[in-house]
């Protein structure tokens, strides 16, 4: 009997209704000229941020204002072109400016310009060998603490200045010299640095201001506008204050061969060398993590840490050899440029050639800016770089004590000093707490309870053991795990004494921190959730069942029998709960039937929490025009005015069939079941070709064809929700709000739509949802954080505004 092939079935509606569909002409230069355009415009927001900055820090280290310049611009040009975190930016950071500081007055600027040149070579050297990921082995708790330290040293510093004085060698002698300063406070210097810290601090509040007003003000960076400002202020009320001086770049300073004790000259070098590495290491760690979560089609590659290093190497040689400050990656420049919308290695690249620019260009407008406004922007800078955030975690994590000791050492001893009393002490309390496991036992009703704080290693076993041993053969017992670390040794005794006590009739629960059970490794599955079915065990065929069953079910019976071994038991009481009081959904979801959207997945939710409607194209037929299947309207009613859900949520979804066929060609005229369906979305792609202002957008990202059918789609099918009447009167009640969301596919990226009050007065936009990013260290001046949300669709849904 000849063999057969079974035909392919239809990767999507167009496909199935035999609609080809086309691509747009020519999208590659398309997008080449949309990645000039965005790096272009990044740039010139980051040279904003970059120009004032630069002076400042200048300023704070005693050097050569012209030297904040000069690193700035090698720090884009060089750093840009050679470094390996492609939207990194390098150029004087304030992380550095203690220890230049430092150098610069012990033993002069032009030696201080050869020792950034030798830490260079020493970056370069250590790129080569490459040891760069060796730097993230450095405690958080270290790095927050020593930058939290300098901070407080340059806001001490920068103090003085604001006050119309002159600041100390040391943090100390600044502190000691504070209350003769305040008495011989001049009144136009403070007038001025009052000025620059009121806009810097209500710039992000002034840039949210309804209308075009806030949208001016959002393109204008906060440091621009603070300095700007005063400097403006300062030139019209004739203000006697000291100003910008750029000396002529023919007596620029270059670097001399060092002159000093060797110890204390190698100990500069190393600091400038450690201090800068680990700041732009850690900073391009953080910047993967800003344009991974970032969604487009422009994806950026992650940090090459070792090149990182060596462009970094390469940065110092090149500044310290043209007279300029030591370089490290910046953070928040870093992250503005990547909220800029920069997608490759060309915008720092121009940023630094902007900033080399307004050196030779721009002289007399820098001359005008005054000290104290710079001063004023730095001491800020260093008020932040104290963050609670940073606090509050190594609080948590029991780190607090080489939080607080690294930030002593760096404001009492200095940044090198600070530093190596934090690795000290991390080390001891790590060694403390891998020996120092303690282990008790009680008693609780017929319940022994067997509680672990700490962390079990080898060193516990056999305290571990004498605990175990006084549960009484087959009692019930709980053991209760409150560290974060159980080696091998460790999980074998309490596996073994687990099986032996079970044996024996009792029963054992092992529970981790906040009660949460820890499961049992099985090695006979592992099924984990969301797993295709093609990449499970679970549904291999059992020796019991035959191949032609196999061939039919097999997968499917796999798979419920993996529920029922697995799952079931976690979800039985829920469900029974359920059973006894009935659904009380307060969302009704409706999306698309495609296999790849696994509606608990993306909204991380459980039993009872959506009432959900499936269909392709997730369309919502106005009423009056069902077709013949009045399904989707019988579940609006039932979840509307049976269950009085409180939202209502739309989702599409990427790479939509029914989209892609009605897009292609004319597929709603088809006399079939299918075409008469997809009828219901002909108005979807009538409004994004007829009325392109109303088609929802996603920012950073330019949407195809079919993706704004898709986006359109989704408002089309929230205004038929509107047709309803019972929908209509919750949502004038108030009681009732709907949602639009998106879902990208192949990115596994949720948006959730921010609503105008009506869909037809404004563009709706779709925002990413997008986990909590930590906060970036040592700048003002960034863009606003991306928009967070927790987790699942119950956070997301509710960041929608009300329809």
């Amino acid at each position: 009997m000849p063999s057969t092939t079974p035909a392919r079935p239809p990767r999507s509606a167009g496909e199935a209704l035999g609609v080809k569909s086309h691509a747009s002409h020519d999208p590659d230069r398309i997008r080449r000229r949309n990645r000039h355009v965005a790096d272009l415009s990044a740039s010139v927001t980051v040279f904003l941020i970059a120009l004032p900055l630069s002076l400042g820090i200048a300023l704070t280290t005693g050097a050569p204002l012209q030297a904040g310049l000069v690193a700035a611009a090698v720090g884009g040009i060089v750093g840009g072109r050679l470094g390996g975190a492609p939207l990194q930016i390098g150029g004087p950071a304030a992380g550095l400016t203690v220890v230049t500081a430092d150098l610069i007055n012990v033993y002069g600027w032009r030696t201080t310009c050869a020792l950034t040149v030798g830490a260079g070579l020493v970056q370069l050297v250590l790129g080569r060998l490459r040891v760069a990921r060796s730097v993230l082995v450095v405690s958080p708790a270290i790095v927050h603490g020593m930058l939290a330290g300098i901070g407080v040293t340059i806001a001490l510093a920068q103090l003085h200045i604001v006050l119309g004085g002159s600041p100390e060698s040391s943090a100390m002698a600044n502190l000691a010299a504070l209350p003769g300063q305040l008495a011989d406070t001049r009144p136009t210097a403070l007038a001025v640095s009052a000025l620059t810290v009121g806009v810097l601090l209500s710039w992000p509040w002034l840039r949210r201001l309804p209308g075009g007003s806030g949208g001016f003000l959002a393109k204008v960076p906060g440091p621009l506008a603070a300095v700007g400002l005063a400097t403006v202020v300062a030139t019209a009320a004739g203000l006697g204050l000291s100003r910008v001086d750029l000396p002529s770049w023919r007596s620029h300073a270059l670097p001399q061969l060092p002159e000093g004790p060797l110890l204390g000259l190698l100990a500069g070098l190393l600091t400038i060398m450690m201090v800068s590495g680990v700041q732009t290491l850690l900073s391009a760690v953080a910047m993967d993590k800003l344009t991974a979560a970032r969604t487009g089609d422009d994806q950026v590659p992650r940090a090459d840490l070792d090149r990182e290093l060596r462009g970094l190497g390469a940065s110092n040689v090149v500044s310290g050899a043209l007279g300029g400050l030591p370089v490290a990656g910046v953070a928040v420049r870093s992250s503005a440029n990547v909220a800029a919308g920069a997608v490759s290695r060309n915008s720092s690249i121009l940023h630094g050639v902007w900033v080399l620019l307004a050196a030779g260009l721009a002289v007399t407008i820098l001359e005008r800016i005054p000290l104290a406004a710079l001063a004023a922007l730095v001491m800020v800078v260093g008020v932040q770089m104290v963050k609670i955030s940073h606090i509050r975690t190594v609080t948590r994590h029991r780190e607090a004590l080489v939080y607080a000791a690294t930030f002593a050492g760096v404001v009492l001893l200095g940044v090198l000093e600070g530093v190596g009393i934090g690795i000290v002490l991390a080390v001891a309390v790590a060694l403390n707490r891998l020996t120092h496991t303690r282990i008790t036992t009680r008693e609780d009703g017929d319940i022994h309870r067997v509680h672990v704080r700490g962390q079990l290693t080898f060193l516990a076993v056999p305290r571990l053991s004498r605990a175990l041993a006084r549960v009484p053969e087959g009692a019930d017992a709980v053991v209760e795990l409150d560290g974060s670390f159980m080696d091998h040794a460790a999980f074998e005794t309490l596996q073994e004494w687990r099986a032996a006590q079970e044996a024996r009739g009792g029963g054992v629960e092992v529970k981790g921190r906040e009660g949460r059970q820890i499961a049992e490794p099985s090695a006979a599955h592992g099924c984990s959730p969301w797993t295709p079915w093609r990449n499970h065990q679970c549904t291999r065929p059992t020796s019991d069942e035959r191949p032609e069953h196999t061939a039919r079910r097999g997968q499917l019976l796999g798979g419920v029998r993996n529920f029922q071994r697995s799952t079931a038991p976690r979800v039985r009481k829920e469900l029974a709960r359920l059973a006894a009081e009935g659904q009380r959904p307060s969302q009704l979801f409706l999306t698309c039937a495609d296999s790849r959207l696994v509606t608990s997945m993306i909204t991380s939710s459980g039993p009872g929490d959506l009432f959900t409607v499936r269909n392709i194209g997730n369309l919502v037929p106005l009423p009056g025009q069902e077709s013949g299947d009045d399904s989707v309207a019988a579940a609006i009613e039932y979840a509307v005015e049976v269950l009085e859900v409180e939202s209502i949520t739309v989702c599409g979804h990427s790479g939509c069939g029914a989209m892609q066929a009605l897009h292609a060609s004319d597929a709603a005229a088809v006399d079939s079941s299918l075409g008469r369906w997809l009828r219901h979305g002909a108005s979807s792609v009538r409004r994004a070709a007829e009325q392109p202002g109303s088609v929802p957008s996603i920012p950073g990202r330019t949407s195809d064809a079919l993706e704004a059918l898709c986006l359109a789609n989704v408002v089309q099918q929230l205004e038929h929700l509107v047709a309803h009447p019972c929908v209509a009167q919750r949502v004038a009640e108030g009681a009732l709000e709907l949602h639009g969301m998106y879902f990208h596919v192949r990115e596994a990226q949720a948006y959730v739509m921010d609503l105008a009050p009506s869909l037809r007065e404004a563009r709706p936009v779709f925002l990413p949802v997008r986990p909590e990013d930590e906060e970036a260290d040592g700048e003002v001046g960034g863009r606003d954080a991306p928009a967070r949300s927790g987790c699942g669709a119950h956070a997301s849904a509710g960041g929608a505004g009300p329809l």
